[in-house]
């Protein structure tokens, strides 16, 4: 069987989280062959790859967003879209209705058509649409900002649509954003099976982002926001499955527009041998820090400030002064967060913080007495479960399936593997951090039920069987 995985933003140029994902996925079939599909900002990322690439992965295909963003315009062409086609424009700009994918395949995918995905957008067909909404809808904005705002999200959705598509026997996307568009495009065009894995929900994370960002300006935030949800309910429409990891995720994807006939729940797995070495919680020696450490990639969405600000707060106790911090994981992804982070250290003084970069995490899990997940948003986040699989308690933030890992689900009695505090609440994670510090026996509690819980029901052998029978399902006529 040939897989096509359609990625975005993740694998192979980033470590950790969906990334590892992918990596655990192929690697755990090697009677499969896998194709990547892979979508990136820049195209200085071409070919550095941050993984060594499994020998039943067949290739990649790498297309770069910056590409288009940076042709020059094509001349004004008129009257190259009907009028069923300027309505299936109107009404992708606006999302009042779910797009078919076969209609944008009927628009883009004809040979010939359009010499740059620039050719649509640029005709005075679209100019037409884009002023009828303008019109409807957006008014109150300045139309230049507008128009020149629309180009930034559309063209790069013209420019993938229009790109050659792999051929598979199924196609699989860790995503519902441009990925997800991608891959139910490739497989009406083969009509073959498309599935989704959901881990964040992509929408919702970028909602936050844009938020939180400085180049969506006041209300083209909203125009940016809508865009994203349209595209999820694209890919939603057509999946034949979506699969995510945990049950709010499923009702989220419900409430965007997702069929609940659709939706399965398929939890992460690690594997256990990996961490066999590494005991149970052990008492700090005399004279030996309190050592907490976060497994996280060093981004804007892990919120590792909020991370530092409680560290700060942690060394103001006169019996952790001497606590010190292993940020581990890589921080090259977003060289101006790492800045901030480095500048905040420096600005409040905190001794003892240390970011490694990209290592093994097994060399440090066994250093560290507490774990702690600072996000502002997440699946469910591997950081935990491998943490619990060396024993080692958290305190992390109520996003995604967190509270679930270190709580429990409605028929889990195993206890609290770890402290749920709101995101962004450095003084609840300072608190939290301070009690389990002051209370070996209840972290060493927390450790070993974090160990047992994932070992019953987050086992990488229950994984790969999980999405051997998904595939073997979908390859059935089964989607």
């Amino acid at each position: 069987m040939r897989i096509c995985l359609l990625a975005e933003g993740s694998y192979p140029y980033v470590v950790g989280g969906v990334s590892s994902w992918v990596q655990m996925l192929i690697k755990g079939m090697p009677e499969h062959e896998f194709f990547v599909y892979s979508i990136g900002a820049e195209e200085s990322e071409r070919g550095q790859f941050k993984y060594t690439l499994p020998d039943n992965l067949k290739g990649i295909q790498e297309v770069f967003l910056d590409e288009i963003l940076n042709s020059k315009s094509s001349e004004m062409l008129e009257n190259i879209l009907s009028a069923h086609e300027k309505e299936v424009m109107r009404e992708l700009v606006t999302g009042e209705k779910p797009i078919d994918v076969k209609e944008l395949a009927k628009i883009f995918r004809v040979p010939g058509r359009f010499k740059s995905p620039l050719s649509i957008f640029m005709s005075s067909d679209f100019f037409d649409v884009i002023e009828t909404v303008y019109h409807e809808r957006y008014n109150y904005l300045p139309f230049t900002d507008f128009f020149w705002t629309l180009r930034s999200m559309l063209v790069p959705l013209f420019f993938l649509l229009q790109q050659e598509l792999p051929e598979a026997d199924v196609y699989h996307s860790v995503a519902t954003g441009y990925c997800g568009v991608i891959g139910a495009l490739a497989a009406e065009v083969y009509h073959k099976p498309f599935i989704i894995t959901e881990h964040g929900i992509y929408s919702r994370e970028r909602e936050v982002e844009i938020i939180k960002s400085d180049w969506a300006k006041g209300d083209f935030k909203s125009v940016w926001i809508q865009y994203f949800y349209n595209l999820a309910k694209l890919s939603y429409l057509t999946a034949n499955h979506v699969y995510t990891l945990f049950e709010h995720n499923a009702e989220v994807e419900i409430s965007l527009g997702c069929d609940p006939e659709k939706i399965r729940i398929v939890p992460n797995g690690v594997r256990m041998e990996r961490f066999e070495g590494i005991g149970e919680l052990q008492p700090i020696d005399d004279g030996e820090p309190f050592t907490i450490g976060a497994v996280v990639r060093v981004v804007p969405i892990k919120d590792i400030v909020t991370l530092l600000r409680a560290f700060f707060l942690v060394k103001q106790e006169k019996d952790l002064i001497n606590a010190r911090l292993f940020v581990i994981g890589g921080t090259e992804e977003d060289e101006e967060y790492f800045s901030l982070c480095r500048q905040t250290v420096e600005m409040l003084h905190i001794g003892d913080v240390t970011f490694t970069g990209s290592v093994n995490v097994t060399d440090y899990l066994p250093r560290l007495d507490l774990l702690v997940l600072s996000s502002i948003s997440e699946g469910q986040p591997l950081a935990i479960l491998e943490g619990h699989a060396a024993h080692r308690p958290f305190v992390a933030t109520d996003v995604g399936c967190c509270r679930e890992l270190l709580h429990g689900e409605k028929n889990d009695t195993l206890g609290h593997s770890g402290v749920i505090v709101a995101p962004m609440d450095f003084q609840k994670m300072a608190e939290e951090i301070v009690r389990l510090a002051r209370d070996f026996e209840l972290r060493r509690e927390m450790g070993n039920i974090g160990y047992e819980r994932v070992r019953r029901m987050y086992t990488y052998e229950r994984f790969i069987n999980e999405y051997k029978n998904i595939y073997a399902h979908a390859m059935e006529g089964g989607g």
